[in-house]
Formats: C-alpha cells, sequence, structure tokens
C-alpha cells in the first residue's frame, strides 16, 4: 500500500479522544516533577486542547499562562474547556479524572507557531511542551525557542514526549496489527519515525542549545478503555498517523485490522481494555 503519512490534526475534539484524555493524566505528574514556585510566568507551547495549561494553571499557582498552538481548531477548544475552582480541580479523591483549571486567571490561549514565537526574549519564568516536540520540523531550533523566551539565570524548559518505541501499549498494539497485514505499514510507526522520543535524545537535544542541569524522567500512565469501541472510534477520525492511516484502507482492511486489534488487547471482565502508556520528560535551565 502506498505510503498514508499525516501529523495534522485540527479537530479539538478528535484529538481529545484520540490522546488528549491520557496527556492529562501525564501532565499532572509533569508538574510535580517539575516542582516549581508559585507566582510564575508559564508557556505552554503546542497547548492542544489545554491540557498541560489547565494543569499548571489549577496546581502551580503562577502569575499568569499562555497556551499557544498553530492549529485554530485545537487553540479554540482550549479556550472553551469549562473552568472549574480550583479546589474542585484538586479533589482528586471526589474524582479520579478531575479536568484542572483555576478558578481566577484562567490560560490565555493564542494561535502562534512554535518555530517562530512572537515574544520577546526572556519573559517568561517557565516554557513547557507537551506530545509536541516530535512533530516540529526542526525539534533543537523549537527547542531553541523555548530557551529564548524563558529569562536568563534559572529560566526552566521541559517537556514530555511518548515513549513511542517501547511504552506505549495502544500504538505498540495497532502497528504490530496494521504491519501484519501490510508490511509498508511498518514504516509509518511513530516508534520508528520519532527517534527523539528517547531519554538520551532528549538530554542531548536540551544540552545541545545550551541548557544546563538536565534531567529525564519517566512517567507511565494507565490507560483505561470503557471497552473496545471506545479504543478503536478515535481510530476512525483521519487525523494523526494512525488515524489517517486507517482512513487509507478499503472498508475491508479496515474491518480486518480492527479485528485483528481487537485479538491482540486485554480485555477485563468489565469490557474494559486496560493498557498503559509512558512518556518521556525533561527540563533544563537557561543559565
Amino acid at each position: 500500500m502506498a505510503e498514508q503519512r499525516s501529523d495534522l490534526w485540527t479537530s479539538g475534539a478528535a484529538y481529545e479522544r484520540y490522546m488528549g484524555r491520557w496527556s492529562r493524566l501525564v501532565a499532572r505528574e509533569f508538574v510535580t516533577w517539575l516542582d516549581r514556585a508559585e507566582g510564575l510566568r508559564w508557556l505552554d507551547v503546542g497547548c492542544g486542547t489545554g491540557a498541560l495549561s489547565a494543569v499548571v494553571a489549577a496546581r502551580c499557582g503562577p502569575r499568569g499562562v499562555v497556551g499557544c498552538d498553530r492549529s485554530e481548531g485545537f487553540a479554540g477548544t482550549a479556550a472553551r474547556r469549562p473552568r472549574p475552582t480550583r479546589a474542585a480541580a484538586l479533589d482528586t479523591a471526589a474524582d479520579p479524572d478531575p479536568d484542572p483549571a483555576p478558578a481566577v486567571g484562567s490560560p490565555r490561549f493564542v494561535v502562534a507557531d512554535a518555530m517562530a514565537l512572537p515574544v520577546p526574549d526572556g519573559v517568561f519564568d517557565v516554557a513547557v511542551s507537551g506530545l509536541t516536540l516530535n512533530f516540529l520540523p526542526e525539534p533543537a531550533a523549537g527547542i531553541g525557542e523555548l530557551a529564548r523566551v524563558v529569562r536568563p539565570g534559572g529560566g526552566l524548559v521541559a517537556a514530555y514526549v511518548w515513549d513511542y518505541g517501547d511504552g506505549m501499549g495502544l500504538l505498540r498494539r495497532f502497528w504490530d496489527a496494521a504491519a501484519e497485514a501490510d508490511p509498508a505499514a511498518a514504516a509509518l510507526d511513530e516508534g520508528r519515525r520519532f527517534p527523539d522520543c528517547h531519554p538520551q535524545a532528549l538530554h542531548t537535544l536540551w544540552t545541545g542549545v545550551g541548557l544546563t542541569a538536565v534531567s529525564t524522567t519517566a512517567i507511565e500512565v494507565p490507560t483505561v478503555f470503557a471497552d473496545f469501541a471506545d479504543l478503536w472510534t478515535p481510530f476512525l477520525s483521519g487525523q494523526g498517523p494512525a488515524p489517517a492511516y486507517v482512513a487509507s484502507l478499503a472498508p475491508a482492511a479496515r474491518d480486518r485490522l480492527r479485528e485483528t486489534l481487537r485479538t491482540t488487547v486485554p480485555t477485563a471482565p468489565d469490557g474494559s481494555v486496560p493498557l498503559t502508556a509512558r512518556a518521556w520528560a525533561v527540563r533544563g535551565v537557561r543559565p
């Protein structure tokens, strides 16, 4: 089959169901690891549907949060997200999957290109990015932009990416099932395409732009689907690498892929599909 590669996302709702819901889980662990003081100015680059921005606003007591994404659809979805009070957002005992956001000082979302951020040098204390770096045309240049906009002498640059090679239970099973029927699909596997999604590569990228005190960590979260339909339906959006591949298939081939995938995923007695996902996080300081 001819290569069908599309990394473009335009619909916030489609992304939210596919990866956004899991990004929120990673974001909570990520900001805990960053352990920043309150009262700082944060920039979230490639903010998507606003998952990381909302967690920062709810949990970090920031002076301000700006989220930017080149997709108007994503920025619009992020701006329209419901905003519960900070107390409610942090009440994880009452709600194991809260949607954190502050009562006041909600994040502001703008359309901007990560490769050419329209802000002066050194205006933020922290610049973060979640699940974006591997989609940049030049990751090193993008990280350089993050470093440029944080203050010298202590500004923090941090990010997280999925461990596409070994840590994404859903995508590993998907691409293995796809390659079983269509060997050419292996070339589209994010595990092959994104070699920077590895701690050593991330460390090299961060030190390469002059950041210091660089460290990495693994963040693993549960990705439990209500049932197989909850797992499969997001692949039908046609946006992003795996969904675009599904959209390229003839109906019969799509059905075969679905059934092959069904046989490879674990199923709990209640019909849910329990998987896990691992992200790699990295941070460094602008000297």
